[in-house]
């Protein structure tokens, strides 16, 4: 009798034919890697698509080195265990460089990423990054196509993509051009829990609830940390929160929940119905064009 495969079953078959796309189609590709959930299922699925064998690619992060030190841990130590390559392209090296000027030691480094990603893209010499990026993540991201072209500049225009009809997907470039390719694209916030626990994959532990001390400020829960301090007039608050996304600290702002296991976060899932970026990017709340933007000028 044939067997009859399961919603994950058809996003987890899918996102393995794009990977190995990449792989055929592109001569130098790299994985993006921050140790956050999404690119951890991108892992799972890599390991599928390639596994006895090496990854036909490295990984590689764009530190800001404002990032949760949880996550960084989780990163090396994931990196360790796989046996595979880590590229560490830092946020500081652009800065001493130049090619990064903060306005103010303490302004947000998070929409500086695609300088410093460019730069990797071009020292590298790579011609396809492959990205966790989801469409239900954000009005722009849902713009994107499954293999996102870049021109010679690193730019993004959301009216110059390709067509993908019938799962057909063109990764040709020409020197200098880029592709950005998205296996999860189809994805959703509650697919990649329920992945997450049907692999049972391991996380870091922000993304459990736990007690931290947070001020609330403009509407959002904002962690202390050493690049985001108590100002002045503000109120300490020690809860339980958890982490629905990871990234730069000045941007990422946990939720309140008790929510300390994998299932118990599916259910808390399945009830909110803001998105994990509305909820919890405070630099994309600035704008609601502020994602598309970046997008344009190299972001991820």
């Amino acid at each position: 009798m044939k067997k009859l495969l399961s919603h994950l079953d058809w996003l987890e078959s899918e996102a393995i034919h794009i990977m190995r796309e990449v792989a055929g189609q592109c001569s130098n590709p790299v994985l993006l890697f921050s140790g956050g959930k999404d690119s951890l299922c991108l892992l799972r699925i890599a390991e599928k698509a390639f596994r006895p064998g090496r990854f036909p690619f490295p990984m590689m992060h764009i530190d800001t080195g404002h990032n949760y030190p949880e996550v960084i841990n989780f990163r090396d130590k994931k990196v360790r265990d796989l046996g595979e390559r880590l590229i560490v392209a830092s946020l500081e090296d652009s800065m001493k460089n130049g090619s990064i000027v903060l306005k103010s030691n303490d302004e947000p480094r998070n929409k500086y990423q695609s300088i410093t990603l460019l730069e990797a893209i071009e020292e590298h010499g790579f011609d396809c990054c492959i990205g966790g990026a989801r469409r239900d993540e954000e009005k722009a991201r849902a713009k994107e196509r499954i293999m996102s072209f870049r021109d010679e500049f690193g730019q993004w225009d959301p009216k110059n993509q390709r067509p993908e009809l019938w799962d057909l997907y063109n990764a040709k470039v020409h020197k200098g051009e880029n592709i950005r390719a998205f296996p999860i694209s189809n994805w959703t916030e509650m697919d990649v829990w329920q992945y997450i626990e049907r692999e049972k994959l391991e996380l870091p532990d922000i993304y459990f609830a736990h007690q931290r001390e947070i001020v609330r400020r403009d509407n959002s829960i904002v962690p202390i940390t050493n690049v985001t301090p108590l100002k002045e007039n503000e109120v300490v608050e020690k809860i339980m929160v958890r982490f629905r996304t990871v990234g730069d600290i000045t941007c990422t702002a946990p939720v309140e929940s008790d929510a300390d296991t994998v299932e118990k976060i599916i259910l808390e899932t399945a009830s909110t119905s803001i998105s994990e970026r509305g909820a919890t990017r405070l630099d994309d709340q600035v704008s609601e064009a502020s994602m598309e933007q970046r997008k344009k000028e190299g972001y991820f």
